[in-house]
């Protein structure tokens, strides 16, 4: 793979409080855009890709940003994170049998099972995870491939849905179980506050390649947890496209979180759920990798 052109937000200790856009550079560095791209957030620059790209690629010397601090690329999503639940069989298996889905439900869903994040769960790359101890005691990870789109659109194809993609990044869909379970929905299980850290960059699709071949992996405190390839979701990117812009317009810098493979702490016999003090840490092949503690 080439290397990337990695788009971040990130804040600096002058200005802790004003989001900038910038580049990583192939040391690693965090590059300031402000001068090729003013003001404009990473939602604005998608929703421009066309106009300002040749000279976002193309713009060399750019000042490297002191002590900058990554925030999730979008920090602010315009409306709720489209998610996808069991769009692994392993994971079928796994939640089916975890007790948390009605018992023993282990087959394949006919169509995509589509559920949404609020905006406000999202958090940064290196942030922390709230254990929210008087909320849920049962706390859990999800690593996912996240779909940003580029052109909006409603009734999209199929055959039309990768030209709508702007790009990629990774999120950790952090689940409160016992929420999930109890509240027989999944929008307040998944929506606390911090529960969807996202970066630690975004990647646009050109450059990624085909989505297919990339590597979603999960560790928590450096133990291998969920390991496989994107190639192995049961509804693929175009389905989901398709799928959710049938009836629903979607949005320049909407995003959609396409699930998570097997390796979830309820997976496990005991469950084994996170406790403050463990680190999650959540990769994708080129994307980089999220870690996160929980606080």
């Amino acid at each position: 793979m080439r290397h990337l052109v990695k788009l971040v937000t990130f804040t600096t200790p002058d200005a802790p409080g004003r989001d900038k856009l910038g580049r990583i550079n192939a040391d690693g560095q965090v590059e300031d855009l402000t001068a090729v791209v003013g003001d404009r957030t990473l939602l604005d620059v998608i929703a421009t890709w066309a106009q300002l790209s040749p000279a976002l690629i193309a713009s060399t010397g750019l000042p490297v940003a002191a002590g900058a601090r990554l925030r999730a690329p979008i920090p602010q999503p315009h409306r709720n994170v489209f998610a996808v639940g069991k769009n692994y069989r392993d994971h079928i298996t796994e939640f089916g049998r975890s007790g948390y889905d009605t018992p023993d439900r282990v087959e394949i869903p006919s169509v995509p099972v589509v559920f949404s994040k609020v905006p406000t769960a999202v958090t940064g790359p290196r942030d922390n995870i709230d254990a929210h101890p008087t909320v849920t005691k049962e706390l859990d990870y999800e690593a996912e491939l996240a779909v940003i789109i580029g052109r909006g659109g409603r009734g999209i194809t199929r055959e039309q849905a990768m030209e709508h993609v702007w790009g990629y990044t990774i999120i950790n869909d952090v689940t409160a179980r016992d929420l999930q379970r109890d509240h027989q929905q999944w929008l307040l299980g998944k929506s606390l506050d911090t529960f969807a850290p996202m970066g630690p960059w975004a990647v646009t699709a050109d450059e990624v390649g085909d989505p297919r071949r990339l590597m979603v992996h999960c560790t928590v405190n450096g133990e291998a947890r969920q390991h496989a390839t994107v190639a192995d979701l049961i509804f693929d990117i175009p389905d989901l496209v398709a799928t959710i812009s049938a009836g629903i317009t979607l949005r320049s810098g909407d995003i959609i979180a396409t699930g998570t493979p097997a390796g979830v702490g309820i997976g496990f016999t005991p469950p084994r759920f996170l406790t403050p003090g463990e680190t999650v840490e959540c990769s994708i092949t080129g994307l980089g990798t999220l870690r996160n503690t929980v606080r």
